[in-house]
């Protein structure tokens, strides 16, 4: 009787603000059913670039059968040089732009009455070595904005930190850049291509996989 497969959940977004592609969701899609490890194989997600509807997509998938081993969110932050691992999520929303259902919602909370922060559980410091060793720009990032990025981000961390269910799976989020096919519209902007995204977030994935304490390196920012 064969042993059933453990999922790694990978969500990334549809398109908004105009942009025809969205990096996280074309890199997401491309992995999707993908073995990572024997026995792992990785679940792929598009969610709606909407506060609070990308929650409630998100929680059906948490909800689907087993609990997965990890959850890694991947978002678009253009103007960005290289992929950078979110460290920290905080419980507000303050949207710049609407979002793709009109919703801006300005200084609200993401979960009333949760803390203020959530910080990722992955092994982000082992995961940018990882990508740094294979050549790729990667960076530890110390904001993962106010928009559906964060709110999205700040949502998982607090159910992975508080539902039983749950307890013990690892999550965070990671932001990629531009696509080169982007650069028409984003002209002059940091771009890094499509294959080399989907082998740096298959890099970090089993980087994930197999790291259970992160490594002590310097990663942070002097503003």
């Amino acid at each position: 009787m064969s042993t059933p497969l453990r999922r790694v959940l990978l969500t990334g977004f549809e398109p908004f603000g105009g942009d025809a592609l969205n990096p996280s969701w074309e890199v997401a899609r491309a992995l999707d059913r993908e073995v990572l490890a024997p026995g792992v194989v990785v679940e792929s997600v598009c969610l709606p670039c909407v506060f609070d509807d990308a929650v409630a997509r998100l929680d059906e998938h948490l909800a689907a059968g087993a609990p997965p081993l990890l959850v890694v969110a991947l978002g678009l932050a253009g103007g960005r040089a290289g992929i950078t691992l979110e460290r920290v999520a905080i419980n507000i929303d303050d949207a710049r732009i609407a979002d793709n259902a009109g919703r801006q919602p300005v200084d609200w909370p993401v979960v009333p009455g949760a803390p203020a922060a959530h910080f990722s559980t992955l092994p982000i410091k082992a995961m940018v070595r990882a990508l740094q060793a294979a050549g790729l720009p990667a960076a530890v990032s110390n904001t993962a904005g106010t928009f559906v990025c964060n709110h999205l981000f700040f949502a998982l961390m607090h159910r992975l930190a508080t539902r039983l269910a749950l307890a013990g799976v690892r999550g965070g989020f990671v932001h990629l850049p531009w696509l080169p096919a982007q650069l028409a519209e984003h002209a002059g902007e940091p771009a890094l291509a499509l294959g080399e995204q989907v082998e740096g977030v298959r890099l970090m994935l089993r980087t994930a996989l197999h790291v259970d304490t992160d490594i002590v390196q310097g990663g942070g920012t002097l503003h």
